[in-house]
């Protein structure tokens, strides 16, 4: 596999939320606003490579019995660390996020990746596929809290812009309160992989008509 194709293929066609669906319960839980869901996208982002790159590198070293209990530890590591970077750099986040920063440990995405990638693949492949993957994660969760947030709250880049206040786009008695509430999670994510999935076979059915007229 090459490194482009590795590459794109976390940003849509083997996406960890909306193909693999994995890392369901932080995807319901904190994508109720922008901050929250850049914050736990590129948390996600930055242990995911990390991690890919250390068992990557000690692939034919570890013990084919206890593999998974050394991804855990390596993957761990990486979580304590940035958990305690926004606890001394960015307090506010780490609040919000709550125990869903701790919870990364035994993410189904990083854990996931560590035994069907970079357990067997080149550290420069296992990177490659940690940032793909984690910019896929990232991207969702950012668009699905984007969605969120205006629709639940009226309101565009709440924690980051405007003082932390974001601004304001929809007047307050306008909002639809249910959808920051973890249905409107579920309602906003599957209307996504609906989107995807109807574009995906549409796409595919639009390459067998040029292939058969070929």
């Amino acid at each position: 596999m090459t490194v482009k194709k590795t590459f794109l293929q976390g940003l849509l066609a083997n996406n960890p939320v909306l193909v693999q669906l994995l890392g369901m319960c932080s995807t319901m839980a904190i994508s109720t606003s922008l901050f929250n869901g850049v914050g736990m996208g590129v948390s996600v982002l930055i242990i995911l490579t990390c991690s890919n790159v250390v068992i990557a590198l000690l692939r034919k070293i570890i013990p084919s019995k206890v593999r998974i209990a050394c991804f855990i530890v390596v993957i761990t590591g990486f979580v304590t660390m940035v958990d305690l970077i926004l606890k001394a750099f960015v307090p506010a986040l780490s609040s919000s996020l709550g125990v869903f920063i701790p919870l990364i440990a035994v993410n189904c995405i990083i854990l996931g990746r560590a035994e069907a990638f970079a357990a067997k693949n080149t550290v420069l492949l296992s990177a490659v596929d940690g940032v793909g993957q984690g910019l896929g994660y990232t991207l969702v969760l950012t668009l699905i809290s984007v969605v969120r947030e205006f629709l639940g709250n009226g309101t565009f880049g709440g924690g980051i812009l405007n003082g932390g206040e974001g601004f304001r786009l929809l007047p307050s008695e306008y909002p639809a309160l249910l959808v920051v509430l973890p249905f409107g999670g579920f309602l906003a994510l599957g209307s996504l992989i609906a989107l995807v999935q109807y574009i995906q076979k549409r796409k595919t059915r639009n390459n067998g008509g040029e292939a058969i007229a070929k």
